[in-house]
């Protein structure tokens, strides 16, 4: 599976990275679309929301279940990935580029220090 150094994650199985612009990217990690399996619809309807961290901002829907998505960091939710709208099946084959799920401005400009490096969610999942 693929944990890129550069980003941070959560116990809950979220991603986040800050881009140039300062908004921060969120989507599932490898491992989160593996234990879905299939992703077939994405539903996010907090879109000009401002949500705390651990709030539920959609969910994923696979073949056999339904997914939480829960915010990483405070913030208000920007845009959705369009992409995925058409195509939610990025979110399995591409999960930390094509596929990222929400925009998000954070209301910190620092990230989080309880997030985690990428050693400590490998830890995390037993990988």
């Amino acid at each position: 599976m693929n944990f890129p150094q550069e980003l941070k994650y959560t116990a809950d199985h979220e991603w986040i990275k800050l881009d140039a612009d300062g908004k921060a990217i969120v989507g599932i990690t490898d491992f989160a679309q593996h234990e879905l399996g299939d992703i077939v619809y994405v539903d996010i309807n907090t879109v000009g929301q401002s949500l705390s961290k651990g709030d539920v901002f959609g969910s994923v829907e696979a073949v056999k279940t339904v997914s939480d998505l829960f915010m990483p960091i405070d913030g208000e939710v920007l845009e959705v990935n369009t992409e995925i709208e058409k195509s939610p099946e990025l979110v399995n084959t591409d999960p930390y580029d094509r596929g990222w799920i929400v925009k998000v401005k954070p209301a910190d400009a620092a990230l989080s220090d309880d997030l985690l490096t990428m050693e400590a969610y490998t830890e995390l999942i037993g990988q």
